[in-house]
């Protein structure tokens, strides 16, 4: 559920895997206008779903629609993946941190915490996600810069060490001896403006993540590559993400194979 959602690949990869491992079932796209997601949501059971996964600009206000939380949807504060119980009651959780890091070790195996600070742009659902598992795998340094100033300092105080907002006004500069910097906002998204962020202050050993997937190489990557900066596209994200809600709904994990980004890659 999206809105809007014609970008997604998700029925990509879950059918995919639906037909490698011969289950009965499909995965489809919903277009979901945000003031309907209670109605949406409501009506998984009813309709036979198994579960959905929610995408922009669903992912916070889920929260409030969802029977159960886990710990790791409940921390970070949003939800990407809802799973129908046995008597219709939803449980929320939260894959999009299990498939951040998966990516980044997969792109980029030789990336530490300790290595130094992350740059984080955006603050919405994915920037939540993000925070908590970089947070969470050890790195001592997050700054947080948004649009919305705002934003950024309620995450940071929700959060706390070592989350620290900086005004967006500052994202150039925040750069500096950073040893990550990662883009969850839509900008360079296909429709969008590109990011606007000079790259000149980051060091050149520092990793560039982007997770938009659509380009699969923004003007971020392109730019980051072109000065020797290692990176990380958001297809890896998307790919790995998708293994616990399908292993969820269907009672296997899945594995992120050649031939799965093949199928992906060739919608890209």
């Amino acid at each position: 559920m999206g809105w809007p959602i014609s970008h997604s690949r998700s029925p990509v990869i879950h059918g995919h895997w639906i037909k490698q491992l011969g289950l009965r079932g499909t995965y489809v796209p919903l277009a979901v206008n945000p003031v309907l997601l209670p109605q949406a949501l409501g009506g998984l059971s009813a309709l036979g779903f198994a579960g959905c996964n929610l995408t922009l600009p669903h992912k916070v206000d889920a929260l409030a629609h969802v029977t159960q939380l886990d710990d790791v949807a409940r921390q970070i504060g949003a939800v990407n993946t809802v799973i129908v119980n046995p008597d219709g009651s939803l449980r929320g959780t939260n894959t999009d941190a299990f498939g951040y890091i998966q990516s980044l070790h997969e792109a980029q195996p030789d990336w530490q915490a300790a290595q130094g600070a992350a740059v984080v742009l955006g603050a919405g659902g994915a920037a939540r996600a993000i925070v908590w598992a970089l947070a969470d795998a050890g790195v001592k340094d997050i700054r947080l810069l948004n649009r919305s100033r705002d934003k950024a300092d309620a995450l940071a105080s929700e959060f706390g060490s070592p989350v620290h907002a900086y005004p967006w006004e500052q994202r150039h500069d925040a750069l500096s001896d950073a040893a990550l910097l990662v883009n969850t906002t839509t900008q360079g998204m296909q429709g969008q403006p590109v990011l606007d962020i000079d790259l000149a202050k980051l060091p050149v050993h520092a990793v560039v993540s982007d997770i938009v997937y659509t380009p699969l190489q923004t003007d971020l990557l392109m730019r980051a590559h072109h000065r020797g900066n290692p990176t990380v596209n958001g297809l890896g994200m998307l790919l790995h993400q998708a293994r616990p809600g399908f292993a969820a709904w269907f009672g296997v994990m899945p594995d992120v194979t050649p031939a799965l980004w093949q199928a992906v890659m060739s919608t890209l």
